[in-house]
């Protein structure tokens, strides 16, 4: 989770893939053992492949705030200075966009003026479901209704 340094690359591979590359910069804060708070800044780089490219190139901008998951990935090639470069760079296969789109009336909006439905902020507790019965195959046939005597038995 972090801000984009960037605005979004959008590019297209030769065999038509599109590729999107953006910057983002997470922050980090701890407390050090005399109590002194500190901060510190990464950045990272981001690559989104295909249908997500084209999503993030569309409806990202320097400065949003997102939330990614993905792998990272680590590349190596030789530059045209011949010199062997390497780089690590996170693979995102999921974005959510965090803040609001800039210049809409919900980015403008306080909360309190917001027209929400008391019944949002409600929390329903899931429903339990009643684990399923396996059976097993072999000589003897076990209707579902029907208890035996190793229904105890059972490790789970």
């Amino acid at each position: 989770m972090g801000n984009l340094t960037r605005d979004p690359e959008l590019r297209y591979t030769p065999s038509g893939a599109a590729v999107c590359t953006l910057g983002l910069a997470t922050n980090r804060q701890w407390v050090t053992e005399t109590g002194e708070k500190k901060e510190d800044a990464e950045f990272h780089r981001l690559v989104a492949w295909n249908k997500l490219a084209e999503i993030c190139s569309q409806l990202l901008k320097k400065g949003r705030k997102i939330y990614v998951e993905g792998r990272l990935q680590t590349r190596s090639w030789q530059g045209q200075d011949g010199n062997q470069r390497q780089t690590t760079e996170i693979v995102i296969s999921d974005m959510i966009i965090l803040d609001p789109k800039p210049g809409t009336e919900l980015a403008s909006a306080r909360t309190d003026e917001l027209d929400v439905p008391e019944s949002v902020g409600e929390v329903v507790p899931p429903v339990e479901e009643k684990p399923k019965k396996v059976e097993k195959k072999g000589k003897k046939e076990v209707k579902k209704d029907e208890k035996t005597e190793n229904d105890e038995e059972i490790p789970f």
